[in-house]
Protein backbone atom coordinates (compact mmCIF):
# COMPACT_ATOMS: atom_id res chain seq x y z
CA UNK A 1 0.00 0.00 0.00
CA UNK A 2 1.23 3.49 -0.71
CA UNK A 3 1.78 5.94 1.94
CA UNK A 4 0.84 9.33 1.55
CA UNK A 5 2.67 12.56 2.15
CA UNK A 6 0.82 14.18 4.77
CA UNK A 7 0.44 18.38 4.51
CA UNK A 8 -1.53 20.70 7.23
CA UNK A 9 -1.65 24.21 7.18
CA UNK A 10 -4.57 26.79 8.96
CA UNK A 11 -6.64 26.66 6.28
CA UNK A 12 -6.63 26.45 2.26
CA UNK A 13 -3.53 28.53 1.93
CA UNK A 14 -1.24 25.38 2.22
CA UNK A 15 -2.68 24.18 -1.15
CA UNK A 16 0.03 26.81 -3.32
CA UNK A 17 2.50 24.04 -1.25
CA UNK A 18 0.46 20.73 -2.63
CA UNK A 19 0.14 22.31 -6.16
CA UNK A 20 4.17 22.63 -6.18
CA UNK A 21 4.84 18.95 -4.65
CA UNK A 22 2.54 16.81 -7.32
CA UNK A 23 4.10 18.95 -9.97
CA UNK A 24 7.58 17.66 -8.87
CA UNK A 25 6.24 14.22 -7.48
CA UNK A 26 3.53 13.34 -9.83
CA UNK A 27 3.66 9.41 -8.06
CA UNK A 28 2.64 10.22 -4.42
CA UNK A 29 -0.67 10.18 -3.14
CA UNK A 30 -1.13 13.06 -0.65
CA UNK A 31 -3.06 13.92 2.04
CA UNK A 32 -4.20 17.59 3.31
CA UNK A 33 -5.44 19.06 6.18
CA UNK A 34 -7.26 22.55 6.15
CA UNK A 35 -7.43 23.72 9.92
CA UNK A 36 -9.76 26.41 8.69
CA UNK A 37 -11.78 26.27 11.84
CA UNK A 38 -8.38 27.58 13.51
CA UNK A 39 -7.63 30.19 10.58
CA UNK A 40 -5.63 32.68 11.19
CA UNK A 41 -2.82 30.64 13.11
CA UNK A 42 -0.74 33.96 13.36
CA UNK A 43 -2.51 35.51 15.63
CA UNK A 44 -2.66 32.73 18.22
CA UNK A 45 0.07 32.01 21.04
CA UNK A 46 3.21 29.70 20.74
CA UNK A 47 1.58 27.26 22.77
CA UNK A 48 -1.94 27.43 20.84
CA UNK A 49 0.07 26.99 17.60
CA UNK A 50 2.17 23.95 18.89
CA UNK A 51 -1.46 22.30 20.30
CA UNK A 52 -2.94 22.51 17.03
CA UNK A 53 0.34 21.57 15.47
CA UNK A 54 0.37 18.25 17.60
CA UNK A 55 -3.56 17.78 16.34
CA UNK A 56 -2.71 17.49 13.01
CA UNK A 57 0.76 15.65 13.05
CA UNK A 58 -1.56 12.87 14.95
CA UNK A 59 -3.86 12.93 13.21
CA UNK A 60 -1.85 12.49 9.77
CA UNK A 61 0.44 9.90 11.53
CA UNK A 62 -2.95 7.82 12.37
CA UNK A 63 -3.34 7.70 8.53
CA UNK A 64 -0.65 6.29 7.93
CA UNK A 65 1.80 9.19 6.41
CA UNK A 66 5.10 9.10 5.62
CA UNK A 67 6.32 11.97 5.66
CA UNK A 68 5.05 15.39 6.71
CA UNK A 69 4.89 18.98 5.10
CA UNK A 70 4.03 21.67 7.68
CA UNK A 71 3.01 23.75 4.74
CA UNK A 72 2.40 26.80 7.21
CA UNK A 73 4.72 29.25 8.25
CA UNK A 74 3.67 30.24 11.48
CA UNK A 75 3.21 26.61 12.40
CA UNK A 76 6.51 25.97 11.12
CA UNK A 77 8.76 28.74 13.35
CA UNK A 78 6.76 27.82 16.33
CA UNK A 79 6.43 24.20 16.15
CA UNK A 80 8.61 22.42 13.89
CA UNK A 81 11.64 21.35 16.45
CA UNK A 82 8.99 19.69 18.97
CA UNK A 83 7.67 18.39 15.81
CA UNK A 84 10.81 16.63 14.63
CA UNK A 85 12.17 15.93 18.49
CA UNK A 86 8.86 13.46 18.93
CA UNK A 87 7.60 12.10 15.74
CA UNK A 88 9.41 9.21 13.50
CA UNK A 89 8.70 10.86 10.20
CA UNK A 90 10.36 13.02 8.59
CA UNK A 91 9.31 17.29 9.14
CA UNK A 92 9.21 19.51 6.02
CA UNK A 93 8.95 23.21 6.84
CA UNK A 94 8.11 26.07 5.19
CA UNK A 95 10.31 29.69 5.74
CA UNK A 96 9.91 32.87 4.26
CA UNK A 97 12.48 32.62 1.53
CA UNK A 98 15.07 35.50 2.44
CA UNK A 99 17.83 34.13 1.17
CA UNK A 100 16.91 34.17 -2.39
CA UNK A 101 15.66 38.07 -2.16
CA UNK A 102 18.80 38.37 -0.70
CA UNK A 103 20.56 37.25 -3.26
CA UNK A 104 18.81 39.07 -5.71
CA UNK A 105 17.68 42.97 -4.44
CA UNK A 106 19.77 45.19 -5.96
CA UNK A 107 18.48 48.17 -3.88
CA UNK A 108 19.73 46.08 -0.81
CA UNK A 109 16.23 46.43 0.27
CA UNK A 110 13.89 43.58 1.10
CA UNK A 111 9.74 43.41 1.81
CA UNK A 112 7.95 39.98 3.86
CA UNK A 113 4.99 39.97 3.90
CA UNK A 114 3.79 37.60 7.06
CA UNK A 115 1.66 36.88 10.00
CA UNK A 116 2.17 38.30 12.96
CA UNK A 117 3.37 34.65 14.38
CA UNK A 118 6.12 34.67 11.92
CA UNK A 119 7.41 38.03 12.11
CA UNK A 120 8.02 37.52 16.07
CA UNK A 121 9.22 33.99 15.89
CA UNK A 122 13.06 32.95 16.62
CA UNK A 123 13.26 31.22 13.61
CA UNK A 124 12.78 34.31 11.20
CA UNK A 125 15.21 36.45 12.93
CA UNK A 126 17.68 33.50 12.61
CA UNK A 127 16.99 33.36 9.41
CA UNK A 128 17.05 37.26 8.71
CA UNK A 129 20.07 37.33 10.61
CA UNK A 130 22.24 34.56 8.71
CA UNK A 131 21.46 35.70 5.24
CA UNK A 132 20.37 38.92 5.36
CA UNK A 133 23.80 40.54 6.18
CA UNK A 134 24.00 44.44 4.81
CA UNK A 135 20.19 43.89 3.53
CA UNK A 136 17.39 46.37 5.06
CA UNK A 137 14.25 43.83 5.48
CA UNK A 138 11.19 45.67 5.83
CA UNK A 139 8.63 43.76 7.56
CA UNK A 140 5.09 43.56 7.32
CA UNK A 141 2.30 42.01 9.22
CA UNK A 142 -0.23 41.07 6.65
CA UNK A 143 -3.26 41.41 9.05
CA UNK A 144 -6.62 40.41 7.57
CA UNK A 145 -5.16 38.85 4.47
CA UNK A 146 -5.63 35.10 5.44
CA UNK A 147 -9.64 35.68 6.43
CA UNK A 148 -9.79 37.14 2.95
CA UNK A 149 -8.21 34.54 1.33
CA UNK A 150 -10.04 31.83 3.44
CA UNK A 151 -13.40 33.89 2.37
CA UNK A 152 -12.65 33.17 -0.86
CA UNK A 153 -12.32 37.41 -1.71
CA UNK A 154 -8.68 37.44 -3.23
CA UNK A 155 -9.83 39.63 -5.52
CA UNK A 156 -12.24 42.22 -3.56
CA UNK A 157 -11.76 45.91 -3.10
CA UNK A 158 -11.13 45.20 0.28
CA UNK A 159 -8.26 42.77 -0.12
CA UNK A 160 -6.70 45.43 -2.89
CA UNK A 161 -7.47 48.07 -0.04
CA UNK A 162 -5.45 46.32 2.48
CA UNK A 163 -2.62 45.54 0.26
CA UNK A 164 -1.88 49.05 -0.94
CA UNK A 165 -1.46 50.09 2.61
CA UNK A 166 0.53 47.38 3.09
CA UNK A 167 2.88 47.55 0.47
CA UNK A 168 3.14 51.78 0.20
CA UNK A 169 5.35 52.11 3.35
CA UNK A 170 8.06 48.98 1.91
CA UNK A 171 7.68 51.01 -1.72
CA UNK A 172 8.53 53.88 -0.59
CA UNK A 173 11.93 52.46 1.16
CA UNK A 174 12.54 50.99 -2.90
CA UNK A 175 12.08 47.09 -2.02
CA UNK A 176 12.84 45.53 -4.78
CA UNK A 177 11.92 42.25 -4.18
CA UNK A 178 8.63 41.38 -1.99
CA UNK A 179 9.40 37.93 0.09
CA UNK A 180 5.37 36.31 0.65
CA UNK A 181 6.04 34.78 4.08
CA UNK A 182 2.61 32.56 4.39
CA UNK A 183 1.55 30.18 2.15
CA UNK A 184 -1.66 31.75 1.67
CA UNK A 185 -0.30 34.57 0.26
CA UNK A 186 0.63 33.16 -3.18
CA UNK A 187 -2.98 33.38 -3.91
CA UNK A 188 -2.67 37.01 -3.89
CA UNK A 189 0.01 37.23 -6.88
CA UNK A 190 -2.39 38.03 -9.72
CA UNK A 191 -3.28 40.85 -7.26
CA UNK A 192 -0.01 41.79 -6.34
CA UNK A 193 1.60 41.92 -10.01
CA UNK A 194 -1.08 45.12 -10.65
CA UNK A 195 -0.56 46.87 -7.98
CA UNK A 196 3.72 46.50 -7.78
CA UNK A 197 6.02 48.21 -9.74
CA UNK A 198 7.41 46.22 -12.83
CA UNK A 199 10.95 46.45 -10.92
CA UNK A 200 9.54 44.58 -8.15
CA UNK A 201 10.19 41.07 -8.10
CA UNK A 202 7.74 38.32 -5.57
CA UNK A 203 9.18 35.15 -4.23
CA UNK A 204 7.55 32.62 -2.75
CA UNK A 205 8.48 29.34 -1.05
CA UNK A 206 6.61 26.57 -3.04
CA UNK A 207 8.93 24.85 -5.40
CA UNK A 208 11.91 24.89 -3.04
CA UNK A 209 9.79 22.93 -0.54
CA UNK A 210 8.84 20.66 -3.42
CA UNK A 211 12.00 20.29 -4.45
CA UNK A 212 13.44 19.57 -0.45
CA UNK A 213 10.24 17.31 -0.26
CA UNK A 214 11.85 15.02 -3.21
CA UNK A 215 15.36 14.91 -1.70
CA UNK A 216 14.14 14.04 1.41
CA UNK A 217 12.00 11.22 0.48
CA UNK A 218 15.03 9.98 -1.86
CA UNK A 219 17.50 9.90 1.10
CA UNK A 220 14.87 7.99 3.30
CA UNK A 221 14.09 5.54 0.54
CA UNK A 222 10.17 6.36 0.63
CA UNK A 223 9.47 7.72 -3.08
CA UNK A 224 6.14 6.03 -4.85
CA UNK A 225 7.94 5.32 -8.20
CA UNK A 226 5.54 1.91 -9.83
CA UNK A 227 3.38 5.31 -11.43
CA UNK A 228 -0.13 3.32 -10.04
CA UNK A 229 -3.28 6.19 -9.84
CA UNK A 230 -2.61 8.88 -7.13
CA UNK A 231 -5.09 10.03 -5.18
CA UNK A 232 -5.21 13.12 -3.12
CA UNK A 233 -7.46 13.71 -0.06
CA UNK A 234 -8.40 17.06 1.55
CA UNK A 235 -10.54 17.29 4.32
CA UNK A 236 -11.36 21.00 6.03
CA UNK A 237 -12.82 21.07 9.13
CA UNK A 238 -15.02 24.22 7.87
CA UNK A 239 -17.10 24.51 4.27
CA UNK A 240 -15.35 22.84 1.78
CA UNK A 241 -16.25 25.40 -1.57
CA UNK A 242 -12.80 27.36 -1.42
CA UNK A 243 -10.86 24.43 -0.94
CA UNK A 244 -13.04 22.70 -3.51
CA UNK A 245 -12.22 26.08 -6.13
CA UNK A 246 -8.68 25.78 -5.62
CA UNK A 247 -7.33 21.90 -5.89
CA UNK A 248 -10.16 19.99 -8.46
CA UNK A 249 -9.11 17.65 -10.71
CA UNK A 250 -9.13 14.34 -11.31
CA UNK A 251 -8.47 11.79 -8.20
CA UNK A 252 -9.03 15.00 -5.98
CA UNK A 253 -11.20 14.10 -3.40
CA UNK A 254 -12.93 17.28 -0.45
CA UNK A 255 -14.47 16.35 2.08
CA UNK A 256 -15.83 18.28 5.64
CA UNK A 257 -13.93 16.24 8.36
CA UNK A 258 -14.14 17.44 12.04
CA UNK A 259 -10.63 17.41 13.45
Amino acid sequence: MHRPIGIFDSGVGGTSIWKEVVKLLPDEDTLYLADSANAPYGEKSKQAILQLSIKNTEYLLEQGCKLIIVACNTATTNAIDYLRANYPVPFIGIEPAIKPAALQTKTKKVGVLATKGTLSSSLFHSTSKLFAEGITVIEQEGKGLVELIEAGKTRSPEMRNLLMGFLQPMLEQQIDCLVLGCTHYPYLIPVLKELLPNNVTIIDSGEAVARQTKAVLQANKLLSVDGKVTMHRFYTNKGTEVLKSLVNGPNVQVAYLNF
